[in-house]
């Protein structure tokens, strides 16, 4: 199974290490490692990090772009290359740094059957972009904020600007959570490529998110599928899953679903049980609704 890895963006002092850290505090046993990056020759973010994480790698003054793709490729090995493999990565990008850089790197074809681009979150300061609005219209600011699947807003206590929220929404189109007072939402951010779902389960745990579960027999229709999927997804934050289409016999495939980006994978192994795992927010998807239109999928 591929390692799954997040990348976390953001512009210079936006609090990207203060983030990763509350990441890994409440990882919940998940083995994560972590590859840090400072634009300077003292790299003092793989300090801060290293209590945390299980493995941190630090690169040394640079920015993760292009000039460093070869050395984020080597450092990625050598992750790959421990004894015991981590569930997770978070790489942290430079507040220098357009992200696309790293997400180009991470779909190199030397890493493709060990590593996978999860979720890209950028975080934003609240504060600075409150005391400096012409922030919203750095280019690489906003380069930061497009390639991102979620924002997590930082600093929020004196700033719950609601203009600022709703051109993130705008920019963004997927889920701004707040990372000040509240907890992280760990099961939308750190998804595992092993989805155990019982059989039509709806959880809801402390969070506002609703995770929603289905698992069925059988393979499906793709256009049943497709359709369903394309109801939905407009109300998912996430959305991950098994399944096998009666129209590739013996052949099971890995749906992945983050903010507005969705692949659709060859499995490694046949599996002929269809498995789905739908997140969301629970006041914009009903548990009810979810089962119904899944249910159309797998009617016979």
């Amino acid at each position: 199974m591929s390692v799954p890895v997040l990348v976390v963006t953001g512009f210079l002092g936006a609090g990207k290490t203060t983030f990763i850290n509350q990441l890994l505090q409440r990882a919940d046993g998940r083995r994560i490692s972590a590859i840090v990056n400072d634009f300077g020759a003292i790299n003092i973010d793989a300090e801060l990090i290293a209590d945390a994480a299980d493995t941190v790698v630090g690169l040394k003054n640079g920015c993760i772009c292009c000039s460093l793709q070869g050395e984020l490729l080597r450092t990625l090995k050598l992750v790959l290359s421990q004894p015991v493999q981590p569930d997770h990565i978070v790489i942290e990008a430079s507040g220098v740094a357009d992200p696309r850089g790293i997400t180009e790197t991470l779909m190199d074809p030397i890493l493709w059957h060990d590593i996978r681009l999860d979720a890209v979150v950028a975080v934003v300061d609240a504060d600075e972009v409150a005391a400096n609005p012409a922030r919203l219209r750095d280019e690489l600011w906003r380069a930061q904020v497009e390639a991102a699947d979620f924002i997590a807003l930082s600093k929020t206590r004196e700033n719950s600007d609601e203009a600022l929220r709703a051109e993130l929404v705008w920019l963004n189109k997927t889920l701004v959570f707040e990372t000040d007072g509240d907890a992280l939402p760990i099961e939308a951010l750190l998804v595992t490529d092993r989805p155990q779902p019982a059989p039509g389960q709806a959880k809801v745990g402390a969070s506002r998110f609703t995770s929603i579960e289905w698992q069925s027999s059988g393979p499906v229709a793709l256009d049943r599928f497709q359709a369903a999927i394309d109801r939905l997804a407009p109300r998912l934050i996430r959305a991950k899953g098994i399944v096998s289409f009666v129209e590739r016999p013996g052949q099971s495939f890995l749906l992945q679903l983050v903010g507005r980006r969705a692949t659709l994978r060859p499995f490694p192994k046949f599996e002929p049980d269809c498995r789905l795992v739908l997140i969301a927010e629970a006041s914009v998807l009903d548990a009810e609704t979810a089962h119904a239109g899944l249910a159309e999928i797998f009617a016979s």
